[in-house]
C-alpha cells in the first residue's frame, strides 16, 4: 500500500481481555441460532464482567453450549453485534478478509453497468454488522455504527485495500458513537483515514450519469445509493413528460428524467445548497442532449407548503417523484409518520394530470411495507384518486436483504 492508514488506527490498542461471557434469555439463544446479529442489553441474563468496546463476547445458552460469538459494546442497547453464530471459529483478520471479499463478489455484477458509486460492505446483510463502506470511484467512506468496531477496524480497512486498491478513505461516525469522544481517542467524524485530502469536488458514476458527492459532511455518507435502481426506472417512465421531484436532494431523480427525455423537470427540496448541487450535477451531464434539452426548474422550501402552493395555483405534472427523508426512527413516532405520508400522497396526486405516474417512497424502517402501502393507497382514494397498477421494488443488490430489519426501503410506483 502506497499510505499507511492514519496512525490514531493503525497505532489503536488490540482487545487483549477475556471474552466477556453472556447467559442471555432462551428467545435470544433461539433468535440468534436463526441469525439474528442483535443482542440486546435487556436479554442478557449474566455477564462475566464489564467489558470494553470491541471485545469479544460469547453467548451460552443454558447447558453453557456455544450460542454465538461478536462484538461487545457496553455503550450501546445492542449489547452484542454477532459475527458467527451456532458453530465457534476466530475472529481475526483472515475472517473480516474472507467477509470482504463474498461482500465485494455480491457486487461484481455493478462493474459492467458504469457505476463506481456503490455500497460495498451492507452491515449486518454481510456479516459485518454495524460496519457499512460506500465507494465513490477511488474513495470509500466508511460508516460506523458502534464504537465496538474502532480496535478491529485498521485489520478490516487493510484487507480491504489489499482486495479493493483505493485512493482515500473517509470516516463518519453515527450520532451514538458522537456522544462518546473519550471513546474515539481523537478521531473525528468526516476525518481522512487514509489517502490525501480532498482538494477538488469528488463525484461518482451511477449508470454512466455523473454526480457529485459531499463525503465529508453530505447526507448518509454523501449521496443516496440505495435509490440507484429506482432512478433507472424512473428514466425510463419519463419520456416527454412533465416532471416533479419532491425531496430532491442533489437531483438524483431529476437527472435521471431528464436522460430519460423528460421536457421539464422541477426539483423541489428545502435545501438550497442541495438545490445548488442538483444544478451543478445537471451541468455535469450537459453533454447528454437530453439532459441538455430538458428545461430544470427548482424551488426552495419546506415540501407541504410547497406541493400545497403548487395544487393552488393549479399546476399539473405527468410524473411526480416523493422521497422523504425518514420520518419515524422509532416505533413511537410510526403513527405520525404514516400521517405524513397520507398527506404527500393526497397532494401529490392533486398535481399529478390523469393517467400519469407516481412514485411515493419510504426509508422509515418502523413503518411496514405493508403499512405504508395502506396509508398512502387510503390517501389518494380518500380525494378521489385511486391508485393503480401498484407496483413495488426492492433494495438493490448492493443493499441485500438477508435479516428484517434490513428491509427498511420501501418504494411504490403507480398510476393515478
Amino acid at each position: 500500500m502506497p499510505d499507511r492508514l492514519h496512525p490514531l488506527l493503525a497505532e489503536w490498542p488490540r482487545c487483549a481481555g477475556k471474552p466477556v461471557k453472556l447467559q442471555v434469555s432462551n428467545s435470544a439463544v433461539a433468535s440468534l441460532h436463526r441469525g439474528h446479529p442483535w443482542l440486546y442489553a435487556e436479554r442478557i441474563k449474566q455477564e462475566s464482567h464489564r467489558g470494553q468496546p470491541g471485545d469479544l463476547a460469547v453467548v451460552f445458552d443454558a447447558k453453557k453450549r456455544f450460542v454465538a460469538v461478536g462484538l461487545y459494546d457496553p455503550l450501546s442497547p445492542i449489547r452484542m453485534r454477532a459475527l458467527r453464530a451456532s458453530k465457534p471459529g476466530p475472529i481475526d483478520r483472515s475472517f473480516f478478509a474472507e467477509r470482504i471479499r463474498k461482500a465485494l463478489l455480491r457486487r461484481r455484477s455493478l462493474l459492467q453497468t458504469q457505476t463506481d458509486g456503490y455500497r460495498m460492505i451492507h452491515g449486518e446483510s454481510d456479516g459485518l454488522p454495524g460496519l457499512v463502506i460506500d465507494r465513490y470511484a477511488e474513495t470509500a467512506v466508511v460508516k460506523l455504527y458502534s464504537c465496538a468496531w474502532l480496535p478491529h477496524l485498521s485489520d478490516c480497512l487493510e484487507c480491504l485495500l489489499e482486495q479493493q486498491p483505493l485512493a482515500r478513505i473517509v470516516l463518519r461516525l453515527s450520532r451514538g458513537m458522537k456522544q462518546h469522544p473519550d471513546q474515539l481517542r481523537g478521531l473525528e467524524d468526516g476525518q481522512i483515514i487514509y489517502g490525501a485530502p480532498i482538494r477538488a469536488t469528488l463525484t461518482c458514476r451511477e449508470n454512466g450519469l455523473i454526480f457529485e458527492v459531499d463525503p465529508l459532511r453530505g447526507q448518509k455518507t454523501g449521496f443516496f445509493l440505495d435509490q440507484r435502481d429506482n432512478r433507472a426506472r424512473v428514466e425510463r417512465l419519463a419520456k416527454g413528460r412533465r416532471v416533479l421531484n419532491v425531496f430532491s436532494y442533489n437531483g438524483g431523480f431529476s437527472l435521471a428524467a431528464a436522460r430519460g427525455g423528460a421536457t421539464e423537470v422541477t426539483s423541489l427540496d428545502q435545501s438550497g445548497p442541495a438545490l445548488e448541487s442538483s444544478v451543478r450535477n445537471f451541468a455535469l451531464n450537459a453533454d447528454i442532449p437530453a439532459v441538455a434539452k430538458a428545461r430544470h426548474l427548482t424551488i426552495e422550501g419546506d415540501a407541504f407548503k410547497a406541493l400545497a402552493e403548487l395544487v393552488k395555483q393549479g399546476e399539473r405534472y405527468q410524473l411526480v417523484i416523493i422521497d422523504p427523508p425518514a420520518f419515524a426512527v422509532r416505533r413511537s413516532q410510526v403513527k405520525e409518520a404514516l400521517n405524513a405520508y397520507g398527506r404527500l400522497a393526497r397532494l401529490g396526486v392533486k398535481l399529478l394530470e390523469p393517467g400519469g405516474d407516481i412514485v411515493l417512497a419510504s426509508c422509515s424502517n418502523p413503518v411496514s411495507p405493508e403499512a405504508f402501502r395502506r396509508t398512502v393507497c387510503d390517501a389518494a382514494a380518500g380525494v378521489g384518486r385511486p391508485l393503480q397498477q401498484i407496483e413495488e421494488t426492492g433494495h438493490a443488490l448492493d443493499h441485500p436483504l438477508d435479516f428484517a430489519e434490513s428491509r427498511y426501503l420501501k418504494c411504490l410506483f403507480c398510476k393515478a
